[in-house]
């Protein structure tokens, strides 16, 4: 059994945030997600990982978009009418975390949003950060890093321009 690779692939705003602050993200239309390689990371995705907001968003989709992918919901709320292979978790991220990495998942996103993102850098799990950087300032909005995120140096480890100016962008642990 391998080591569990920690992976945020997301979307943010010039300024740092994953969405309006009504939960919309509209703005990231123009931007394929393609584009920043989301296909090719999928294929190598054992596992997901997300927080309750994220997830109702995800659902609000319609169709799920991860089927066959175990997907670990953090809330404290129950989930009506789950897809098949998601779960509910509360408490401690990185006892969950451990639960995850005991099952021998070798590549897990953690989608978002930025609470659980946050928890897992305090818990020193997030390994990698992908991220589309989109040239439009919100202002107003969700940060990717909310208050109470500690210090975490990260490496380049590519960089690349896409279609827009739009920057796709992968930072490793340091």
């Amino acid at each position: 059994m391998g080591k569990t690779i920690w992976h945020c692939h997301i979307a943010i705003s010039l300024d740092g945030k994953i969405a309006r602050a009504d939960g919309s993200f509209d703005w990231l239309e123009p931007y394929p997600p393609q584009e920043f390689g989301i296909d090719a990371f999928m294929e190598k995705v054992d596992a997901i990982l997300m927080g309750r907001d994220t997830y109702d968003v995800v659902r609000g989709f319609g169709e799920w978009p991860h089927p066959g992918k175990p997907t670990i919901v953090m809330t404290n709320r129950p989930l009506d009418d789950a897809p098949p292979g998601v779960e509910v978790r509360s408490g401690d991220v990185a006892a969950v975390a451990g639960e995850l990495e005991a099952r021998g998942y070798g590549l897990v996103w953690v989608e978002g949003g930025g609470r659980v993102i946050r928890d897992m850098i305090v818990a020193g799990k997030l390994d990698v950060f992908e991220m589309a950087v989109l040239p439009i300032v919100l202002g107003e909005g969700i940060p990717l890093f909310p208050p109470g995120t500690p210090e975490l140096k990260l490496e380049l480890a590519m960089c690349e321009r896409r279609s827009g100016g739009a920057l796709h962008v992968v930072y490793r642990r340091a």
